[in-house]
């Protein structure tokens, strides 16, 4: 099974590569907000979107790309 996967991402186009990272990102982004959602269920939209934001460029990056955060409950 091992090589066959192999074997079928070498003869994936770069644009079906693409889409497969592409897909594979948007799915780790859903888990990490469930995870969020679970940790803090009182945040906001926009609260967990900032949270969400520190995970994946890091506090210090999160707060010049997006400003400060909402106040987290």
């Amino acid at each position: 099974m091992e090589a066959l996967q192999i074997r079928l991402w070498r003869e994936a186009s770069p644009t079906r590569k693409m889409q497969a990272l592409a897909q594979l990102n948007a799915s780790s982004k859903m888990l990490a907000l469930a995870g969020l959602r679970s940790r803090f269920p009182q945040a906001s939209e926009t609260e967990l979107r900032f949270k969400l934001a520190g995970l994946l460029l890091g506090d210090e990056l999160a707060r010049k790309v997006y400003g400060e955060p909402p106040h987290a409950k």
